[in-house]
């Protein structure tokens, strides 16, 4: 079944399948996701994406967003091995997110010096200047890359139009140690395919990521055209990614 939107700011800590003991920050709490991409397997369902420009309104202010922060972690009896920003939407839409980033590693290091910090971010916002300078700040940036050409992005993820597919390559390859995330699915308009597969490679080697995370479905998808793929074909992934060297992942 699809996950209801997180309504408020944090949220865990999750044993997240990458990070370990993880706890959520969100700074879009409320009913709906905010997102300049909807993907075509969001857990949380379909829903319009938001233009990078947009003026969003109604959003926690980082004094908000840290004392939610410090009230869960005198609630919690073992500390959280992060501090991640992820929930219902991209972090960097938010209008204060460098200011957010900022007050983030303060508070880690006031509190909980031994944690880090991190962020799971689908990449929208890297050809930005401002964005990329704060995302350097964070310890680790897992960035979204599920597509190797325009054409399967815009089916795909499914972005904003002032989205652009070249710009997050170029941003995401100016990005230092950088992590990529990909969700591989099958089905009509999955994007495992050997042409496809052929051009995301390119990528990757433009990009030159510390690491690539690979995974698919771990949860229901709102849309029946993609399959889940098996822990065999997500390794046959890895294993012609790796020949490329590049180091993988698989989940």
């Amino acid at each position: 079944m699809l996950l209801e939107p997180k309504e408020d700011i944090t949220y865990g800590p999750v044993q997240s399948r990458r990070l370990g003991s993880s706890l959520g920050i969100n700074l879009f709490p409320g009913i709906r996701k905010q997102c300049s991409f909807d993907c075509i397997y969001c857990q949380y369902g379909f829903e319009k994406p938001i233009s990078l420009h947009t003026a969003l309104r109604g959003l926690p202010s980082i004094d908000e967003v840290m004392h939610a922060i410090v009230s869960h972690l005198k609630k919690l009896n073992t500390p959280p091995s992060y501090l991640t920003f992820s929930g219902n939407g991209e972090a960097t839409l938010h209008p204060h997110f460098t200011g957010m980033v900022k007050a983030l590693n303060e508070l880690k290091n006031s509190h909980i010096p031994e944690a880090r910090t991190a962020i799971l971010s689908n990449s929208s916002s890297v050809d930005s200047p401002e964005i990329r300078a704060a995302l350097e700040l964070l310890d680790v940036r897992i960035m979204k890359l599920d597509a190797g050409t325009d054409d399967v992005f815009r089916r795909y993820n499914r972005p904003s139009l002032d989205v652009d597919f070249l710009s997050i390559v170029e941003g995401l390859a100016r990005l230092d140690d950088v992590t990529i995330q990909t969700l591989m699915t099958g089905g009509p308009l999955g994007n495992n395919s050997t042409q496809h597969m052929a051009a995301w490679i390119d990528c990757l080697d433009s990009i030159r990521p510390e690491m690539i995370q690979l995974y698919s479905l771990d949860r229901t998808s709102p849309s029946a055209q993609i399959t889940k793929l098996t822990p065999d074909q997500l390794e046959t992934i890895a294993k012609r990614v790796r020949s490329s060297g590049h180091e993988v992942m698989v989940y």
